[in-house]
């Protein structure tokens, strides 16, 4: 079973001036085969995203963090820039597919800035910060995320 850690960034959700809708359908979606070993609603912040992103990593707590929200053009929207700060290198294609099949459903996917990479063993996957984007991004992404992990975790017979 992997370990995942579940990260939205949302201003309001963090100060409780809405509720968080996306870390439901983030477990939903992961079902059976990902652990859930934390979950956190943070405001909009790149240093306390990258501190927790760093922490994750380093400590070796999860196999996979997935962030949501904060990809977009908004000023406050700074997720691909700490999420960049921290990874090793990124896994383009990932944050592509996401993009081709998100914009299939709403143009707007294109504007999207999300990306995807490594810190050490551990996979970093930006997605968006609605419920029914995150849901059709991790339908995208899911098929081939044990594949990632295996090889991360030098457990494939490709390495």
């Amino acid at each position: 079973m992997y370990r995942v850690a579940l990260i939205v960034l949302s201003d309001r959700a963090a100060s409780g001036e809405r509720l968080d809708e996306c870390i439901p359908v983030m477990r939903e979606r992961l079902g059976g085969v990902y652990s859930v070993v934390s979950d956190a609603v943070m405001p909009d912040d790149a240093a306390a995203l990258q501190a927790e992103l760093i922490a994750i990593c380093d400590e070796g707590r999860a196999d996979l963090v997935l962030t949501s929200g904060g990809t977009g053009l908004s000023p406050r929207d700074r997720t691909p820039q700490a999420t960049a700060a921290v990874l090793d290198y990124e896994v383009p294609g990932i944050a592509e597919a996401i993009r081709m099949v998100s914009y299939e459903h709403a143009k707007t996917a294109m504007l999207s800035r999300a990306l995807a990479g490594v810190r050490h063993r551990t996979l970093i996957v930006n997605l968006p910060g609605s419920p029914r984007a995150v849901a059709e991004s991790l339908d995208v992404v899911l098929p081939v995320l044990p594949h990632a992990l295996e090889l991360l975790a030098d457990r494939s017979e490709h390495n």
